[in-house]
């Protein structure tokens, strides 16, 4: 038996072993509590002064910001962010203010564990372009539809690719148009195509079934944040989202309910309460305090252009024949107001209406009508008088340069609305320009419907009424705003996944 002098000195002469025996534990425990960064970063909600950043976790944990105006972050402001908690399924999202005079903002994210703060992620690092009061050349894209129709990641067809070719234009930002998710569409492990090819679809507990609990809508959103294309682009582009059915369910309204054997809850407003939760926790979307659930907003970017994001779920009326005299919702009256009114105070030359849902296409529910549009080419009738109200609107104040952007239809096209062609004439022509899916199924064309005087002037659809080709069969779309800061020339060009070029339309801007 050792004496404790001896135990005493064979430590001493031992010392270095002993020590490099007791400090791998150390190290390799410390390592397990270093939280991880799960979904990349994403930023969004861009003003000249602030925007939203936001990150997830893999466990309870502490955001920490690094922001600067240069790569190196030479002097850079160090930020603590919000707590990652389970309540919000570990997503963190902090509105960084205090950015006066800075043309590119870098951020660097990482996560403290939570008791330890000397456990601490690997950093993430992203950036984005923030809006200019001077005049500037900007250039956005903008689509929809993603993981829908069956068809999700394919890491052996390089996932979901028209994310990277839209990055490779080097935006100054996106707007997704909707259809972020599609939480009511089911993957399968593999889809035999046409050719005899087999699709492999990347699977995730959450997209094995439709989603009913708020755990199941999380999923769907953490579902294509596991794309390297859509993290590498979320990292260097902010994004403007909105919302539009399938991120509860197809064609929902407030106070349906569903004839679906697939689900168990059937109370749509209940699935749309877990579904905008989820959604608002996944998106770099500034909520406002007196305003928390709002997703209609506006963004001034500039001298040159404004933004305003429409919401055409959460005020809807039921999907019905939509031909009531007396009207029917889809923005609802309050919204209409608010976007009234701030097209009315907006000083901007080009002011761009992000719309979930195209205004002339006939979008079907079965026999009802999902969009504006109600297959009647004469006066307007149910929520058709919504657009009419706006369009008289925009005419009677003399509200210039107005351009609609959307997606919803699963094909590309621009369409030109006039009032000599139209059964309602008062309002100013405009534009309609239409893109998507971004990663989905593709269909189309729709008919339009004649009540606001829509012209097709170019369209690309699937040949021969084929239906839901994958994205593999080439008929995936975006669009491309580019707006020339000195001669305020609008440029909209129509673009496929390999970022051809199909149509251009350049729009001068109408003087008052």
């Amino acid at each position: 038996m050792l004496t404790r002098r001896q135990v005493l000195g064979l430590g001493m002469q031992g010392g270095v072993a002993l020590g490099t025996a007791m400090a791998a534990p150390a190290i390799v425990l410390a390592e397990t509590r270093r939280p991880m960064i799960t979904s990349g970063v994403m930023s969004g909600d861009m003003l000249t002064n602030r925007a939203m950043i936001w990150s997830r976790a893999d466990r309870p944990s502490r955001m920490l910001l690094e922001i600067a105006d240069n790569p190196e972050f030479k002097g850079a402001r160090s930020l603590r962010g919000p707590e990652a908690l389970p309540v919000q399924d570990l997503t963190a999202k902090l509105d960084v203010a205090g950015l006066d005079g800075m043309d590119t903002l870098h951020y660097r994210v990482r996560f403290a564990a939570l008791g330890d703060h000397r456990a601490i992620s690997e950093p993430v690092v992203g950036q984005l372009r923030l809006p200019s009061e001077q005049k500037r050349d900007v250039r956005f894209v903008w689509s929809g539809d993603t993981a829908g129709q069956g068809w999700g990641i394919d890491e052996s067809r390089g996932g979901m690719t028209t994310y990277e070719t839209m990055r490779q234009q080097r935006p100054d930002f996106f707007i997704h148009s909707g259809d972020t998710v599609y939480a009511d569409g089911p993957l399968k492990e593999s889809v035999e195509l046409a050719d005899g090819s087999i699709w492999r679809n990347r699977l995730t507990p959450a997209k094995s079934k439709v989603a009913e609990t708020l755990d199941e809508y999380r999923g769907q959103h953490a579902y294509n944040l596991l794309d390297a294309n859509v993290q590498r682009l979320n990292a260097e582009v902010p994004m403007l989202a909105q919302w539009d059915d399938h991120e509860t369910v197809n064609n929902w309204y407030p106070g349906e309910v569903l004839d679906d054997p697939r689900y168990t809850e059937t109370n749509v407003s209940l699935l749309s309460a877990r579904a905008r939760r989820a959604f608002l926790e996944y998106m770099p979307l500034r909520q406002k305090p007196e305003a928390p659930q709002r997703i209609h907003r506006r963004f001034p970017y500039g001298p040159g252009l404004e933004v305003f994001m429409l919401d055409m779920r959460s005020f809807r009326g039921p999907n019905d024949a939509n031909r009531q005299e007396d009207g029917a919702a889809l923005l609802g009256r309050q919204q209409v107001d608010w976007l009234i009114d701030s097209l009315k105070r907006s000083t901007a030359t080009w002011k761009v209406i992000a719309s979930d849902m195209p205004v002339g296409l006939m979008v079907a529910d079965g026999d009802n009508a999902e969009a504006v549009a109600n297959g009647d080419p004469g006066r307007p009738l149910g929520r058709e008088q919504e657009i009419a109200r706006l369009l008289e609107a925009i005419r009677d104040n003399d509200i210039r340069n107005v351009v609609w952007l959307t997606a919803d239809v699963h094909y590309t096209a621009a369409h030109h609305y006039a009032p000599e062609r139209a059964a309602f004439k008062n309002f100013r022509p405009f534009w309609e320009f239409v893109s998507g899916p971004l990663h989905a199924g593709t269909f189309g064309p729709n008919d339009l419907d004649a009540t606001f005087g829509p012209e097709v002037v170019f369209q690309k659809a699937p040949p021969d009424g084929q239906a839901n080709l994958p994205p593999s069969a080439g008929y995936q779309f975006f669009g491309q705003v580019d707006l020339d800061g000195e001669s305020e020339m609008l440029t909209v060009t129509l673009k496929d996944a390999a970022g051809n070029a199909l149509h251009k339309q350049e729009l001068a801007p109408e003087s008052a």
